[in-house]
Order: C-alpha cells, then sequence, then structure tokens
C-alpha cells in the first residue's frame, strides 16, 4: 500500500532535540487498545526532528506497525495525541496524507501495469497530469534504479524491484515524512543493500523518514536517532552510538551448558566490574566494565568449581546488546531472519 513523501535530512549524525520547534512527527501519551482489551500501543512519547532517520526498532508485536498505522491516519489512537508535519492526525487527517508518504509491509502492485505506468497513474492521484507527470514518473524510476525495467509488467519484478517501486510511487507528491515499515523484511542481502542506498538518497533529497524495523544491523547503519519499543512502550532512545555507549561495559561471552548456567552465575558472583549477567540459549553474557582484564579471573573461577565452558568472547556493546539490556532478551528471530536470506541468494 502506498500514500507518499519527498523532504531533507542532516549530513551527519547528531542527536535531535525532542523538544525542536519543527518536529516532523510528535506523539504524547499515544495509546491504541483493541478488542478484548488488548493494549497494542501503551502511552508512547515520541518525537522526530524534521530531515532525520528515525527508526523504530523492536520485535514482531511489539506495536511497531500499529504505531505507524496511527501517525498515517490508517488508525484512530484510543487515547493520546500525534501531530505529522505539523498537523493533527485525527483532526486533519486529510491534510497529514497530502503531506506524508506511505510504503507498508503488504505492497499493493497491479500486476498487468508497467512500473512506468503505475507511477503516472500515481502522480494522476495527486493531481499530476499530462508532461509532468511523465517527467515525475521518470525522474522516480531514475532515483531508484528502475529505468531499465520501466516497460515491463510489475508481476515480472522481483521483491527487492517491488520494494523500490513502491517508494518511488510513495514519493511522487513530494511528501513531507516519509513512513517505511519494515521494507527489508524478506529480501536477500543484496536487495537490503539497494534498499538503505534508496533510503538514503531519499533523505540526502529533503525527506524526514520514519523507519520501522527488526534488523539490528538496519538500525545502527540507517538511523540517526532510534527508539526501541517491546510490548506496547518505548523501552530505549537515542543515537545508535549513544545507547552502545550508555551500556559503559563491555561483553564477555561464555559458551556454557545449560545444566551449568546456574552454577556459572554462583560462581561468577562478585567479579570485579560486572554489572549484569544475562543468561541466554547456549551460553551466559556478563557485561563488565574492562572485558579483557576479566578473563583470566573468570577462567580461574569456573576451574575452580570445575564448569566446563567452551569458547569465551569479548566485544564492545552492540545493539543486540542495548536491546537485551533494555527488554531482557534479545531480538527475536534475528539471526533466523538473516539465515533465511541469506539462504534466498
Amino acid at each position: 500500500m502506498t500514500l507518499q513523501t519527498d523532504p531533507q535530512s542532516p549530513s551527519g549524525r547528531a542527536s535531535m532535540n525532542h523538544d525542536a520547534p519543527n518536529a516532523a512527527i510528535a506523539a504524547r501519551a499515544l495509546r491504541r487498545t483493541f478488542k478484548g482489551g488488548i493494549e497494542a500501543v501503551r502511552d508512547i512519547d515520541l518525537t522526530v526532528s524534521a530531515g532525520e532517520v528515525f527508526g523504530f526498532l523492536g520485535p514482531n508485536g511489539a506495536g511497531k506497525t500499529t504505531t505507524v498505522r496511527m501517525l498515517c491516519t490508517l488508525l484512530p489512537p484510543t487515547a493520546g495525541s500525534a501531530t505529522v508535519a505539523g498537523l493533527d492526525v485525527v483532526k486533519d487527517a486529510a491534510a497529514v496524507r497530502r503531506r506524508i508518504g506511505v510504503a507498508l509491509q503488504e505492497i499493493g502492485l497491479d500486476p498487468v501495469q508497467t512500473g512506468r505506468e503505475l507511477l503516472e497513474l500515481q502522480c494522476g492521484l495527486y493531481g499530476i497530469t499530462g508532461e509532468r507527470a511523465r517527467e515525475r514518473a521518470e525522474a522516480l524510476l531514475e532515483l531508484v534504479g528502475l529505468t531499465e525495467a520501466a516497460t515491463r509488467r510489475t508481476k515480472t519484478y522481483s521483491g527487492g524491484m517491488k520494494r523500490r517501486l513502491d517508494l518511488a510511487s510513495a514519493l511522487v507528491h513530494s511528501p513531507d515524512v516519509l513512513f517505511l515499515d519494515e521494507p527489508t523484511t524478506g529480501l536477500d542481502p543484496a536487495s537490503r543493500l539497494t534498499i538503505w542506498d534508496e533510503v538514503r538518497r531519499i533523505n540526502d533529497g529533503g525527506s524526514t523518514v520514519f523507519l520501522t524495523t527488526q534488523y539490528l544491523e538496519e538500525a545502527d547503519k540507517l538511523c540517526d536517532r532510534l527508539a526501541i519499543i517491546d510490548n506496547g512502550q518505548i523501552v530505549a532512545e537515542g543515537t545508535p552510538e549513544q545507547l552502545k555507549a550508555e551500556m559503559g561495559h563491555d561483553v564477555v561471552s561464555l559458551s556454557v551448558n545449560g545444566d551449568h548456567a546456574t552454577a556459572t552465575e554462583t560462581a561468577l558472583a562478585g567479579l570485579a566490574g560486572l554489572e549484569r549477567v544475562m543468561v541466554e540459549p547456549g551460553g551466559i553474557a556478563l557485561y563488565v566494565e574492562d572485558g579483557a582484564a576479566s578473563i583470566a579471573e573468570i577462567v580461574r573461577r569456573l576451574e575452580r568449581e570445575q564448569i566446563p565452558t567452551g569458547p569465551i568472547s569479548v566485544a564492545r556493546p552492540t545493539l543486540d546488546d542495548v536491546f537485551l539490556k533494555a527488554t531482557g532478551r534479545r531480538l527475536e528471530g534475528q539471526e533466523s531472519a538473516q539465515q533465511s536470506a541469506e539462504a534466498s541468494t
């Protein structure tokens, strides 16, 4: 499905002022409750400054898509308020739709139309006709790298090409804010990188981008700032570098048999600089001030208790570690999603 957008972005990554008067998106105590009392989104506050790429990171069912649908006027909030491009999403819904572009997970392309025909038709919906429509369609086809496929029916397009055409369709009327709901889900790695390039180009052209994703690398590479949503609530927010820096510790990963997890925790209790221990499938993650310096003591304690271990590694925190600390678990399906994408190449 597509609505639309086309604005400007900062060239460098910097923390945005939450109270910026030029906010492209602002939500306060936004909530959505479905039948049966199911709270999909619970009183979230967020501000997206004009020109930034803002990431909304979380697992399936966290509330990402519900939030996007409310911000795009496709779903009314149960409570709270939100503005997009300075317009209230409830009171000024029609005006909001004229100022935004939307590419949702469900791609709604007519399979018998060519890429050029689809874009020219979309232009017509916004009053862009004749030569102006043809010029706009050609410019967008070039932007997303589909000029050579312009005369082919969309049913012959690959998944990545359809995603790019959907992006182009969302940009025909040069909107102020572009919403992308998991634009690379199910794509192979090469197509995913191509979509990343398109998002950067769109942002460089002036668009504010609100990107939902469940891919950690995508959020890290593309977003000026991001929020992690879990169970309908925002649990962390900042630039990728800020969030990782706030961890303040190294991550020591131990490969430990599940039967020895409790004994391992006990053996390592009181370890110098230890902030937190997380037990996860296949091992234990230790958050310590100086990972390298702690290895020798960790090994001594485990040998003393005769606890068998596999490989031990030390790393600086990643967004995966940020997510783990904020939610108490790893981002579900992260590895399997990447593996399935690679298998499709």
